[in-house]
């Protein structure tokens, strides 16, 4: 602000910037914390595991790789 008083770079007004005003929205990527991992093979269910994808996660039944439900 080259004259200090929140109007921002030509005077165009206060909050005219890139930012979003505060408000952000979720992104919808994630399932949480909550849910299972299931075999997109067999059909088997496993707890999620928080911190590591299920994707990453290996069915212990045929070993597939599982999905997210």
């Amino acid at each position: 602000m080259p004259r200090g008083d929140g109007t921002g770079p030509r005077g165009q007004g206060p909050r005219t910037g890139r930012g979003t005003g505060g408000k952000r929205r979720d992104s919808g990527f994630g399932a949480g914390p909550d849910g299972c991992c299931v075999c997109p093979n067999c059909g088997q269910k496993e707890p999620h595991d928080l911190g590591k994808p299920c994707i990453e996660k290996k069915c212990p039944k045929c070993g597939t790789n599982m999905s997210r439900q």
